[in-house]
């Protein structure tokens, strides 16, 4: 026997609510020169019916000179080893099972690249190709990170030839010769090799930092973080290494939220963020620690975020050069480093939920400042 629910007779029965379906394009109301990518169509007899503005500026062909021209001299297209692209491919021909051709780079006369994909439309499988809907894609954008990657590149070899270079040439030195060298020489080769070594595994994790960044996959593990303390910390390591502590000005003001991140992550960017002040700042560097508002939710004006602002009383940073603070390899002055650290720390910081800036001082310095909302785990709040 059989178990249900049973309704009364005559009672209307619950109404399945409709599929959703997708908007046609006159409820969408896109024009199709309002799409980014460039959009050619051709019709059941290859006709072009569509040639929209992007596809005129990726080629340089007018749309009223392509519109009602065949497709393949309309769009007259080679792959990389100069063979005719429509003539391979055969849309309106072949097998009748195909739906289009993936991404693959192609050229355009005179050379120029382009990243070109198509999709065969059909009334029915395996009918006849009603429509041939073409997207095309500048690979500028692809050639800015190509040589955005090839200047990373020589970056790394150049940073990593001079301390390898260094290591190798005292570690042969001291094995050809070690008997002539007395103690304190040894010692001092040896001290220069450890720090080049040193050199070279803070330029291996900076790189890894920037592979993770870049690709989504920097993890943070939050756990309560006394950002105070933090800078301390900080302060004394450089005063232990001979900088006078009448260097450094800290002043926190109390009471603070507290503020849950990693807190490894929050020591790089504390420390990258000193570094840069005494390296290339001059006179006191004032560190401020104060409560504020989530970069989020300024609205309310909660103090739901910590801000931390690092000054000097140097040259300050260039008008001009302020929007490239951030970016990779940019280097405030030629007194070394690579010029991924602030990149790093920016990278960090929005990890976090929170924000940085730069301008200029009181004093007339340079001004980073970065503030992390509270961020307490979930089972907290």
């Amino acid at each position: 026997m059989t178990v249900g629910t049973s309704s009364a007779p005559g009672a209307p029965r619950a109404a399945h609510p409709p599929a959703p379906r997708s908007a046609g394009p006159a409820e969408l109301g896109v024009d199709p020169d309002q799409l980014p990518d460039g959009l050619v169509v051709a019709d059941e007899h290859g006709r072009v019916i569509c040639f929209n503005a992007a596809a005129a500026r990726i080629t340089a062909v007018p749309a009223e000179r392509a519109l009602g021209r065949r497709l393949d001299t309309a769009l007259p297209l080679e792959d990389l080893e100069g063979r005719r692209w429509w003539q391979l491919t055969d849309p309106y021909g072949g097998l009748a099972i195909r739906v289009g051709q993936p991404e693959c780079n192609l050229l355009l006369p005179g050379g120029r690249e382009v990243l070109v994909s198509a999709r065969y439309v059909r009334t029915r499988p395996t009918g006849p190709v009603q429509r041939v809907v073409v997207s095309l894609r500048d690979t500028e954008a692809r050639r800015r990170t190509e040589r955005s990657h090839a200047e990373l590149i020589a970056i790394v070899a150049h940073e990593l030839r001079s301390p390898l270079t260094s290591v190798k040439g005292f570690t042969a030195t001291l094995l050809a010769k070690w008997e002539r060298f007395t103690d304190e020489q040894k010692q001092l080769m040896l001290e220069t090799v450890d720090a080049d070594a040193d050199r070279v595994t803070r330029l291996i994790a900076e790189l890894l930092d920037i592979s993770r960044i870049d690709s989504g996959r920097l993890e943070l593990r939050r756990q309560p973080v006394d950002i105070g303390a933090a800078v301390g910390r900080h302060i004394q390591a450089y005063v232990a290494a001979g900088q006078s502590a009448d260097r450094f000005l800290l002043r926190v003001q109390h009471p603070l939220p507290g503020l849950w991140a990693d807190p490894d992550k929050v020591d790089q960017v504390l420390s990258n963020l000193l570094e840069n002040a005494v390296r290339h700042g001059e006179g006191t560097v004032t560190i401020d620690i104060t409560p504020s508002a989530s970069p989020r939710d300024r609205e309310n004006g909660e103090h739901a975020a910590t801000s931390v602002t690092v000054s000097d009383e140097g040259p300050g940073i260039p008008e001009e050069s302020m929007n490239r603070v951030f970016t990779r390899f940019w280097r405030g002055s030629k007194r070394g480093g690579t010029g991924l650290g602030l990149y790093i720390v920016k990278g960090i910081v929005e990890a976090h939920g929170g924000t940085i800036t730069v301008g200029r001082a009181p004093s007339g310095g340079a001004e980073l400042r970065f503030t992390l909302p509270v961020a307490a785990p979930a089972y907290l709040t």
